[in-house]
Protein backbone atom coordinates (compact mmCIF):
# COMPACT_ATOMS: atom_id res chain seq x y z
CA UNK A 1 0.00 0.00 0.00
CA UNK A 2 1.11 3.00 -1.22
CA UNK A 3 1.42 6.34 1.51
CA UNK A 4 -2.24 8.00 1.12
CA UNK A 5 -3.72 5.92 -0.72
CA UNK A 6 -7.20 4.42 0.03
CA UNK A 7 -9.12 1.74 -1.17
CA UNK A 8 -12.01 3.19 -3.21
CA UNK A 9 -11.75 0.39 -5.16
CA UNK A 10 -9.10 -2.20 -5.24
CA UNK A 11 -7.44 -4.87 -7.47
CA UNK A 12 -7.28 -8.59 -6.85
CA UNK A 13 -3.94 -10.47 -7.25
CA UNK A 14 -6.07 -13.26 -8.58
CA UNK A 15 -8.63 -10.88 -10.53
CA UNK A 16 -8.57 -12.50 -14.47
CA UNK A 17 -9.20 -8.74 -15.49
CA UNK A 18 -8.68 -9.43 -18.88
CA UNK A 19 -10.00 -13.05 -19.46
CA UNK A 20 -13.50 -11.50 -17.71
CA UNK A 21 -13.17 -8.77 -20.31
CA UNK A 22 -12.62 -11.29 -23.32
CA UNK A 23 -15.19 -12.94 -22.35
CA UNK A 24 -18.03 -10.51 -21.00
CA UNK A 25 -19.91 -7.78 -22.57
CA UNK A 26 -20.65 -6.78 -19.25
CA UNK A 27 -16.87 -6.46 -18.14
CA UNK A 28 -16.07 -3.38 -18.53
CA UNK A 29 -17.48 -2.06 -14.91
CA UNK A 30 -15.92 -4.74 -13.21
CA UNK A 31 -12.07 -3.25 -14.12
CA UNK A 32 -11.26 -1.40 -11.15
CA UNK A 33 -8.11 0.58 -10.52
CA UNK A 34 -6.82 1.90 -6.55
CA UNK A 35 -7.32 5.10 -5.84
CA UNK A 36 -4.42 7.48 -5.14
CA UNK A 37 -4.91 10.79 -3.87
CA UNK A 38 -3.34 13.72 -5.74
CA UNK A 39 -2.56 16.41 -3.21
CA UNK A 40 -2.12 18.96 -5.79
CA UNK A 41 -5.39 18.76 -7.31
CA UNK A 42 -7.05 18.62 -3.93
CA UNK A 43 -5.32 22.34 -3.13
CA UNK A 44 -7.11 23.26 -5.81
CA UNK A 45 -10.55 22.70 -4.93
CA UNK A 46 -9.62 23.97 -1.76
CA UNK A 47 -7.88 27.19 -2.52
CA UNK A 48 -11.53 27.67 -4.09
CA UNK A 49 -13.81 26.86 -0.38
CA UNK A 50 -13.32 30.83 0.73
CA UNK A 51 -14.63 32.30 -2.51
CA UNK A 52 -17.49 29.97 -3.08
CA UNK A 53 -18.77 30.73 0.33
CA UNK A 54 -18.90 34.10 0.10
CA UNK A 55 -20.85 33.57 -3.68
CA UNK A 56 -23.43 31.78 -1.55
CA UNK A 57 -23.68 34.25 0.82
CA UNK A 58 -24.12 37.32 -1.69
CA UNK A 59 -26.45 35.36 -3.90
CA UNK A 60 -28.97 34.95 -1.30
CA UNK A 61 -28.95 38.66 -0.25
CA UNK A 62 -29.38 39.43 -4.31
CA UNK A 63 -32.34 37.09 -4.58
CA UNK A 64 -34.22 38.79 -1.65
CA UNK A 65 -36.85 41.43 -2.65
CA UNK A 66 -35.02 44.25 -3.13
CA UNK A 67 -32.03 43.02 -2.61
CA UNK A 68 -31.84 43.12 1.20
CA UNK A 69 -33.01 41.09 4.24
CA UNK A 70 -33.05 40.92 8.04
CA UNK A 71 -29.92 39.97 9.25
CA UNK A 72 -31.40 37.28 11.52
CA UNK A 73 -33.10 35.70 8.48
CA UNK A 74 -30.00 35.09 7.09
CA UNK A 75 -28.30 33.85 10.08
CA UNK A 76 -31.45 31.45 10.50
CA UNK A 77 -30.19 29.78 6.86
CA UNK A 78 -26.48 29.34 7.39
CA UNK A 79 -26.91 25.31 7.87
CA UNK A 80 -28.59 25.30 4.14
CA UNK A 81 -25.42 27.77 2.94
CA UNK A 82 -23.00 25.70 4.84
CA UNK A 83 -21.53 28.41 6.59
CA UNK A 84 -19.14 27.26 9.49
CA UNK A 85 -18.87 30.83 10.84
CA UNK A 86 -21.50 32.95 11.90
CA UNK A 87 -23.07 35.50 9.44
CA UNK A 88 -22.05 38.61 12.42
CA UNK A 89 -18.43 37.07 12.12
CA UNK A 90 -18.49 37.09 7.90
CA UNK A 91 -19.76 40.45 7.69
CA UNK A 92 -17.09 41.43 9.90
CA UNK A 93 -14.39 39.22 7.59
CA UNK A 94 -15.67 41.05 5.03
CA UNK A 95 -16.46 44.00 5.38
CA UNK A 96 -17.05 45.10 1.76
CA UNK A 97 -19.26 43.58 0.83
CA UNK A 98 -22.37 44.75 2.66
CA UNK A 99 -23.79 47.82 3.74
CA UNK A 100 -25.48 46.90 7.28
CA UNK A 101 -28.47 49.55 8.77
CA UNK A 102 -30.99 49.24 10.86
CA UNK A 103 -34.99 49.54 10.01
CA UNK A 104 -38.17 47.70 10.75
CA UNK A 105 -39.82 44.74 9.32
CA UNK A 106 -43.49 45.93 9.97
CA UNK A 107 -44.30 49.25 10.63
CA UNK A 108 -45.13 49.28 14.47
CA UNK A 109 -42.33 46.50 15.15
CA UNK A 110 -38.72 47.16 16.57
CA UNK A 111 -35.45 48.11 14.64
CA UNK A 112 -33.74 44.98 13.38
CA UNK A 113 -30.39 44.86 12.10
CA UNK A 114 -30.53 44.86 8.10
CA UNK A 115 -28.21 43.77 5.21
CA UNK A 116 -27.83 45.48 1.19
CA UNK A 117 -25.23 44.78 -0.99
CA UNK A 118 -22.41 47.41 -0.56
CA UNK A 119 -22.26 49.70 -3.48
CA UNK A 120 -18.63 48.19 -4.24
CA UNK A 121 -20.23 45.02 -4.72
CA UNK A 122 -22.65 46.57 -7.34
CA UNK A 123 -19.83 48.34 -9.50
CA UNK A 124 -18.51 44.34 -9.44
CA UNK A 125 -21.56 43.17 -10.56
CA UNK A 126 -22.40 46.00 -13.29
CA UNK A 127 -18.93 44.84 -14.68
CA UNK A 128 -19.72 41.28 -14.20
CA UNK A 129 -22.93 41.85 -16.77
CA UNK A 130 -20.21 43.23 -19.09
CA UNK A 131 -18.17 40.32 -18.93
CA UNK A 132 -21.18 38.25 -20.13
CA UNK A 133 -22.02 40.56 -22.83
CA UNK A 134 -18.56 40.11 -24.20
CA UNK A 135 -18.36 36.55 -24.14
CA UNK A 136 -22.58 35.94 -24.97
CA UNK A 137 -21.14 33.82 -28.41
CA UNK A 138 -19.06 31.45 -25.81
CA UNK A 139 -21.92 30.96 -23.41
CA UNK A 140 -24.83 30.33 -26.89
CA UNK A 141 -21.76 27.24 -27.53
CA UNK A 142 -21.55 26.03 -24.76
CA UNK A 143 -25.15 25.70 -24.24
CA UNK A 144 -25.45 24.50 -27.80
CA UNK A 145 -22.92 21.65 -27.12
CA UNK A 146 -24.72 20.40 -24.14
CA UNK A 147 -28.13 19.88 -26.04
CA UNK A 148 -25.67 18.66 -29.27
CA UNK A 149 -24.52 15.43 -26.67
CA UNK A 150 -27.57 14.57 -25.03
CA UNK A 151 -30.31 12.28 -26.21
CA UNK A 152 -32.75 14.08 -29.11
CA UNK A 153 -31.16 16.96 -28.35
CA UNK A 154 -32.74 17.80 -25.37
CA UNK A 155 -32.21 18.49 -21.72
CA UNK A 156 -34.28 19.90 -19.09
CA UNK A 157 -34.59 23.17 -18.04
CA UNK A 158 -33.96 22.97 -14.36
CA UNK A 159 -30.52 20.72 -14.80
CA UNK A 160 -29.23 23.38 -17.02
CA UNK A 161 -30.16 26.09 -14.45
CA UNK A 162 -28.33 23.78 -11.72
CA UNK A 163 -25.18 24.25 -13.73
CA UNK A 164 -24.82 27.49 -14.43
CA UNK A 165 -22.38 28.20 -11.87
CA UNK A 166 -20.14 25.24 -13.14
CA UNK A 167 -20.32 26.31 -16.83
CA UNK A 168 -20.67 30.34 -16.22
CA UNK A 169 -24.16 31.07 -17.41
CA UNK A 170 -25.77 33.96 -16.28
CA UNK A 171 -28.31 33.31 -13.04
CA UNK A 172 -31.15 34.45 -15.95
CA UNK A 173 -29.95 32.58 -19.16
CA UNK A 174 -33.08 30.89 -19.09
CA UNK A 175 -35.23 34.46 -19.60
CA UNK A 176 -32.32 36.44 -21.23
CA UNK A 177 -30.30 34.79 -23.18
CA UNK A 178 -32.20 31.66 -24.61
CA UNK A 179 -35.27 33.89 -25.89
CA UNK A 180 -32.46 36.25 -28.11
CA UNK A 181 -31.30 32.69 -30.28
CA UNK A 182 -34.26 31.52 -31.61
CA UNK A 183 -32.42 30.26 -33.93
CA UNK A 184 -30.83 27.37 -31.64
CA UNK A 185 -33.11 27.53 -29.03
CA UNK A 186 -36.95 26.68 -28.19
CA UNK A 187 -38.41 26.12 -25.18
CA UNK A 188 -40.87 23.14 -24.93
CA UNK A 189 -43.27 22.11 -21.96
CA UNK A 190 -44.35 23.63 -18.77
CA UNK A 191 -44.25 23.38 -15.22
CA UNK A 192 -41.59 22.91 -12.87
CA UNK A 193 -39.46 19.50 -13.52
CA UNK A 194 -41.52 19.53 -17.03
CA UNK A 195 -39.75 22.74 -18.74
CA UNK A 196 -37.17 21.14 -21.14
CA UNK A 197 -34.45 23.11 -23.72
CA UNK A 198 -34.45 22.03 -27.24
CA UNK A 199 -32.03 22.55 -29.97
CA UNK A 200 -33.48 23.79 -33.16
CA UNK A 201 -30.37 24.00 -35.15
CA UNK A 202 -27.27 21.68 -35.75
CA UNK A 203 -24.02 24.20 -36.10
CA UNK A 204 -21.24 21.59 -37.52
CA UNK A 205 -18.69 24.61 -35.82
CA UNK A 206 -19.59 23.77 -32.51
CA UNK A 207 -19.96 19.30 -33.38
CA UNK A 208 -16.16 19.69 -32.70
CA UNK A 209 -14.86 18.00 -29.41
CA UNK A 210 -11.64 19.70 -27.65
CA UNK A 211 -9.89 16.40 -28.62
CA UNK A 212 -10.74 16.60 -31.95
CA UNK A 213 -9.80 20.35 -32.15
CA UNK A 214 -6.30 19.50 -31.14
CA UNK A 215 -5.93 16.96 -33.55
CA UNK A 216 -6.64 19.44 -35.81
CA UNK A 217 -4.17 21.71 -34.61
CA UNK A 218 -1.45 19.20 -34.64
CA UNK A 219 -1.88 18.03 -37.86
CA UNK A 220 -1.88 21.34 -39.21
CA UNK A 221 1.63 22.19 -37.59
CA UNK A 222 3.22 18.66 -38.34
CA UNK A 223 1.75 18.35 -41.76
CA UNK A 224 0.88 14.75 -41.17
CA UNK A 225 -2.73 13.95 -40.38
CA UNK A 226 -3.32 13.03 -36.35
CA UNK A 227 -5.80 10.80 -34.74
CA UNK A 228 -7.63 12.24 -31.88
CA UNK A 229 -6.88 10.49 -28.77
CA UNK A 230 -6.38 11.40 -25.01
CA UNK A 231 -4.02 12.52 -23.30
CA UNK A 232 -2.97 9.86 -20.88
CA UNK A 233 -0.47 10.48 -17.88
CA UNK A 234 -0.56 9.48 -13.91
CA UNK A 235 1.12 11.26 -11.68
CA UNK A 236 4.47 10.33 -10.01
CA UNK A 237 3.78 7.11 -7.71
CA UNK A 238 0.19 5.70 -9.16
CA UNK A 239 0.24 2.16 -9.54
CA UNK A 240 -1.63 0.27 -12.09
CA UNK A 241 -1.50 -3.36 -12.08
CA UNK A 242 0.06 -4.75 -15.50
CA UNK A 243 -3.29 -6.44 -16.61
CA UNK A 244 -5.11 -2.96 -16.16
CA UNK A 245 -2.21 -1.12 -18.12
CA UNK A 246 -2.49 -3.62 -20.83
CA UNK A 247 -6.76 -3.12 -21.36
CA UNK A 248 -5.75 0.59 -21.07
CA UNK A 249 -2.87 0.39 -23.56
CA UNK A 250 -5.42 -1.75 -25.95
CA UNK A 251 -8.67 1.14 -25.32
CA UNK A 252 -6.36 4.26 -26.19
CA UNK A 253 -5.77 2.56 -28.97
CA UNK A 254 -9.39 2.21 -30.66
CA UNK A 255 -10.54 5.11 -32.22
CA UNK A 256 -11.89 8.15 -30.77
CA UNK A 257 -15.97 7.99 -30.72
CA UNK A 258 -16.84 11.73 -30.64
CA UNK A 259 -19.45 13.42 -28.23
CA UNK A 260 -21.32 14.36 -30.40
CA UNK A 261 -22.07 11.69 -32.58
CA UNK A 262 -25.45 9.67 -32.46
CA UNK A 263 -24.26 6.76 -30.30
CA UNK A 264 -28.16 5.55 -30.17
CA UNK A 265 -27.40 1.74 -31.93
CA UNK A 266 -24.29 1.30 -29.31
CA UNK A 267 -24.75 -1.37 -26.63
CA UNK A 268 -24.38 0.31 -23.09
CA UNK A 269 -21.62 -2.42 -22.09
CA UNK A 270 -19.26 -1.92 -25.43
CA UNK A 271 -15.83 -1.14 -25.57
CA UNK A 272 -17.57 1.74 -28.20
CA UNK A 273 -19.91 3.16 -25.60
CA UNK A 274 -16.95 3.67 -23.11
CA UNK A 275 -15.01 5.55 -25.42
CA UNK A 276 -18.01 7.72 -26.14
CA UNK A 277 -18.68 8.04 -22.74
CA UNK A 278 -15.20 8.96 -21.82
CA UNK A 279 -15.40 11.48 -24.46
CA UNK A 280 -18.48 13.23 -23.17
CA UNK A 281 -16.87 13.73 -19.95
CA UNK A 282 -13.77 15.20 -21.24
CA UNK A 283 -16.05 17.19 -23.18
CA UNK A 284 -18.13 18.01 -20.11
CA UNK A 285 -15.35 18.96 -17.65
CA UNK A 286 -13.43 20.69 -20.73
CA UNK A 287 -16.69 23.53 -21.25
CA UNK A 288 -16.82 23.86 -17.64
CA UNK A 289 -15.00 26.73 -15.74
CA UNK A 290 -12.58 25.27 -13.44
CA UNK A 291 -12.14 21.55 -15.50
CA UNK A 292 -13.88 20.16 -12.40
CA UNK A 293 -17.64 19.33 -11.67
CA UNK A 294 -19.11 17.59 -8.62
CA UNK A 295 -19.60 13.61 -9.68
CA UNK A 296 -23.64 13.85 -8.16
CA UNK A 297 -24.52 16.93 -10.50
CA UNK A 298 -22.79 14.99 -13.13
CA UNK A 299 -25.59 12.53 -12.35
CA UNK A 300 -28.22 14.46 -12.50
CA UNK A 301 -27.60 13.88 -16.40
CA UNK A 302 -27.40 9.78 -16.65
CA UNK A 303 -30.78 9.84 -18.84
CA UNK A 304 -29.45 12.46 -21.25
CA UNK A 305 -26.04 11.50 -21.58
CA UNK A 306 -26.83 7.73 -21.73
CA UNK A 307 -24.73 7.66 -18.38
CA UNK A 308 -25.13 3.82 -16.96
CA UNK A 309 -25.76 3.86 -13.10
CA UNK A 310 -21.97 3.12 -11.87
CA UNK A 311 -20.98 5.78 -14.29
CA UNK A 312 -18.79 6.98 -11.61
CA UNK A 313 -16.00 4.40 -12.09
CA UNK A 314 -14.97 5.75 -15.28
CA UNK A 315 -13.34 8.28 -13.62
CA UNK A 316 -11.15 5.82 -11.30
CA UNK A 317 -10.84 3.17 -14.46
CA UNK A 318 -9.17 6.25 -16.42
CA UNK A 319 -6.94 7.93 -13.85
CA UNK A 320 -4.77 8.78 -16.34
CA UNK A 321 -7.09 11.47 -17.82
CA UNK A 322 -9.28 12.01 -14.61
CA UNK A 323 -8.85 12.61 -10.81
CA UNK A 324 -11.61 12.18 -8.67
CA UNK A 325 -11.04 14.27 -5.40
CA UNK A 326 -12.65 13.27 -1.99
CA UNK A 327 -11.87 16.80 -0.84
CA UNK A 328 -14.94 18.45 1.11
CA UNK A 329 -16.22 14.95 1.77
CA UNK A 330 -17.92 15.77 -1.99
CA UNK A 331 -16.42 13.32 -4.87
CA UNK A 332 -14.97 15.81 -7.74
CA UNK A 333 -14.17 14.95 -11.01
CA UNK A 334 -11.46 16.79 -12.24
CA UNK A 335 -9.77 16.64 -15.93
CA UNK A 336 -5.56 15.81 -15.40
CA UNK A 337 -4.34 17.65 -18.47
CA UNK A 338 -6.16 21.01 -17.51
CA UNK A 339 -4.22 21.88 -14.25
CA UNK A 340 -0.30 21.92 -13.68
CA UNK A 341 0.01 21.11 -10.17
CA UNK A 342 -2.38 23.54 -8.36
CA UNK A 343 -3.06 25.80 -11.34
CA UNK A 344 -5.58 26.11 -14.22
CA UNK A 345 -3.88 26.23 -17.33
CA UNK A 346 -6.06 27.38 -20.07
CA UNK A 347 -8.53 29.87 -18.15
CA UNK A 348 -12.33 30.00 -19.33
CA UNK A 349 -12.42 33.76 -20.50
CA UNK A 350 -15.79 33.81 -18.01
CA UNK A 351 -13.75 33.30 -14.89
CA UNK A 352 -12.96 36.87 -15.06
CA UNK A 353 -16.53 37.10 -13.62
CA UNK A 354 -15.16 35.30 -10.36
CA UNK A 355 -11.67 37.32 -10.51
CA UNK A 356 -14.02 40.35 -10.06
CA UNK A 357 -15.24 38.94 -6.56
CA UNK A 358 -12.05 37.56 -5.94
CA UNK A 359 -10.44 40.70 -5.94
CA UNK A 360 -13.17 41.92 -3.81
CA UNK A 361 -13.12 39.85 -1.31
CA UNK A 362 -9.23 40.18 -1.16
CA UNK A 363 -9.56 44.12 -0.93
CA UNK A 364 -11.73 43.54 1.99
CA UNK A 365 -9.46 41.27 4.16
CA UNK A 366 -6.91 43.90 3.11
CA UNK A 367 -9.40 46.66 4.84
CA UNK A 368 -9.92 44.71 7.65
CA UNK A 369 -6.32 43.67 8.30
CA UNK A 370 -5.67 47.30 8.33
CA UNK A 371 -8.51 47.63 10.87
CA UNK A 372 -7.55 45.04 13.09
CA UNK A 373 -4.03 47.12 13.21
CA UNK A 374 -5.22 50.30 13.88
CA UNK A 375 -7.70 48.48 17.17
CA UNK A 376 -4.04 46.84 18.41
CA UNK A 377 -1.72 49.76 18.21
CA UNK A 378 -4.66 52.17 20.00
CA UNK A 379 -4.45 48.85 22.68
CA UNK A 380 -0.99 49.51 22.49
CA UNK A 381 -0.98 53.04 22.94
CA UNK A 382 -3.49 53.28 25.95
CA UNK A 383 -1.38 50.89 27.59
CA UNK A 384 1.76 52.90 27.47
CA UNK A 385 -0.32 56.11 28.63
CA UNK A 386 -0.70 53.86 31.45
CA UNK A 387 2.37 52.75 32.03
CA UNK A 388 3.51 56.02 31.84
CA UNK A 389 1.05 57.45 34.39
CA UNK A 390 1.97 55.08 36.80
CA UNK A 391 5.77 55.57 36.07
CA UNK A 392 5.09 59.22 37.20
CA UNK A 393 2.99 58.51 40.30
CA UNK A 394 5.51 56.37 41.41
CA UNK A 395 8.50 59.35 40.66
CA UNK A 396 6.28 61.60 42.90
CA UNK A 397 5.86 59.32 45.82
CA UNK A 398 9.67 58.95 45.34
CA UNK A 399 10.46 62.73 45.69
CA UNK A 400 8.01 63.55 48.56
CA UNK A 401 10.61 62.23 51.44
CA UNK A 402 13.70 63.76 49.61
CA UNK A 403 12.37 67.42 49.39
CA UNK A 404 10.73 66.60 53.05
CA UNK A 405 14.66 65.75 54.20
CA UNK A 406 15.92 68.40 52.51
CA UNK A 407 13.52 70.98 54.31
Amino acid sequence: MYPHTHTLILTSKHSPIIHLFTQSKHSISSLKVSWRKDQKLDQAIEKDKIFKQSLKVIKEVLNEPNQIIPFRYLEKRRKRLRLPVKVETFIRRNPILFDVYYDRIRPNSDLVKFLRISDTLKRVLDRNERVYLENEDLIVAKLCKLLMMSKNNVVSADKLVHVKREFGFPNDFMESLVPRYPEYFKVVGSGEGRTFLELVSWNEVFAKSVIEKRADEESEKMGIRVRPGFDWKLPGGFFIRKEMREWIRDWMERPYVSPYEDVSNLDQASLEMEKRTVGVFHELLSLSLYKRIPVPILGKFCEEYRFSNAFSSVFTRHSGIFYMSLKGGIKTAMLREAYKGDELIDRDPLLAINDNLIELLAEGYMLREEQLKLQKQAVQNDMQMVEMGNSSSNDLEVSEPEELYSS
